[in-house]
């Protein structure tokens, strides 16, 4: 197969299920292979899987992000160009200095005793929802309340609008897929935007008033002290997208995790007292069912990747989830090993844009593994999972499990 055959095979239903075989075909081509130009690919010259490629170019600062067409003409485009998860130095080292400052190791150490809470709440629900042998989603009743709920108490969200926050982050999530720029999508990530904006505008207003110990009292004490060269649109705009990347991708983890894990019952089995293991199995899952599928970089100059020459300004295509199933990095790329030697994943990214939710999300998944095992040592799924069917951010959204009660 060609590259446009192994593209066309990705972005089909059946691509998007199980997108893992593609990618397989992309390293069959190498590292890293040109697109030939047509239309639905005007800007993107090159695709790359090849982890040492993809790990070299996100380290790289000239590699940019660039700016899509139009942006400042749409209210969820003005969100992203006004972060630090969109822009490139030097407004992305500005405020990346900013929340920095605020993701201390004191604040993150503080977060274990809630996670733990607030797991073992979701768990005891889980069991309620489950005696008798009933179907239990995992995802509505763990997968997505843990990290939802740990993240509003980390940031600040009240408890009572997560469920109205949720509608809006799946807006803006569907709109970021590749086929997602439609117009009925951008309308609703607009008005997601829109809403949040207000919303956020009238937290940081009462976090003056009242300040406490979560990050968004802390970021407005830093603000108004004249500390921080930040606005306050720009630490809205920043409060918006680092709560959708933050939890999305922990939710993700579990959800992809789980079906993975229990695959390998003898892993499962030790998982309980075992930090170790824990964290292996995390960065595996990560490594193997990676949340964010690609990045794209625009070339700063006329140049050679691999052995495809890139024009400036072409963006290349960072298959991030074929990048962490390499042969050539990774032996048996498609082995679950918890216990793999090897250079770490680039589930969180790399370089200048390297994730600042990942210590957080780690520490989720680290925490939370051994708890669920632990009290459902014979949790099965009972139904075939159901994905997103996005190729951006990938991963199921119902798992109907059993936990054996």
């Amino acid at each position: 197969m060609d590259v446009n055959e192994i593209l066309s095979g990705l972005y089909s239903e059946q691509g998007r299920q199980n997108p893992y075989p593609w990618y397989a075909a992309l390293h069959a081509l190498g590292p890293v292979s040109a697109i030939p130009p047509r239309p639905e690919h005007r800007t993107v010259g090159a695709v790359a899987v090849g982890y040492d490629l993809v790990d070299a170019v996100l380290r790289d600062p000239e590699w940019r992000k660039g700016s899509p067409p139009g942006w400042q003409e749409q209210e969820i485009l003005r969100t992203f160009m006004s972060s630090m998860m969109f822009t490139d130095p030097p407004e992305h080292t500005r405020m990346r200095a900013v929340f920095a400052k605020t993701f201390t190791p004191r604040r993150l150490g503080a977060l274990e005793p809630v996670i733990a809470r607030v797991v073992d709440t979701m768990l005891e629900r889980m069991a309620e929802s489950g005696a008798g042998g009933a179907e239990v989603d995992f995802v509505a009743d763990f997968a997505y309340p843990v990290p939802a709920l740990v993240m509003a108490e980390f940031i600040g969200l009240p408890e009572a609008d997560l469920a109205w926050y949720r509608q809006r982050v799946d807006w803006i999530d569907e709109y970021m897929d590749v086929a997602g720029k439609t117009p009925e999508r951008l309308a609703l990530a607009n008005r997601a935007a829109e809403e949040l904006r207000v919303f956020y505008r009238d937290l940081i207003a009462h976090r003056r008033r009242r300040p406490g110990e979560d990050l968004i009292s802390g970021l407005v004490e830093a603000l108004d002290s004249g500390e921080v060269d930040l606005t306050e649109d720009e630490l809205i705009s920043n409060l918006i997208v680092l709560f959708n990347a933050s939890f999305v991708t922990t939710v993700y983890m579990f959800s992809n995790g789980l079906p993975l894990l229990l695959a390998h019952p003898d892993t499962v089995a030790a998982l309980p007292g075992d930090e170790t293991l824990a964290r292996g199995c995390v960065d595996e899952v990560l490594r193997m069912q990676s949340p964010v599928h690609f990045l794209a970089r625009a070339a700063p100059r006329d140049t050679d990747l691999g052995d495809v020459p890139v024009r400036q300004g072409e963006n290349v295509l960072l298959i991030i989830a074929g990048a962490n199933r390499d042969p050539v990095r990774f032996p048996e790329p498609d082995r679950f090993d918890p216990r793999r030697d090897g250079p770490p994943s680039l589930a969180f990214g790399v370089g200048l844009h390297f994730c600042l939710g990942a210590a957080v999300s780690r520490l989720e998944g680290t925490v939370a593994l051994p708890r669920l095992f632990a009290r459902f040592p014979d949790l099965t799924v009972t139904r075939r999972p159901t994905y997103s069917g996005s190729l951006f951010l990938r991963g199921i959204d119902k798992l109907f499990v059993s936990t054996g009660g």
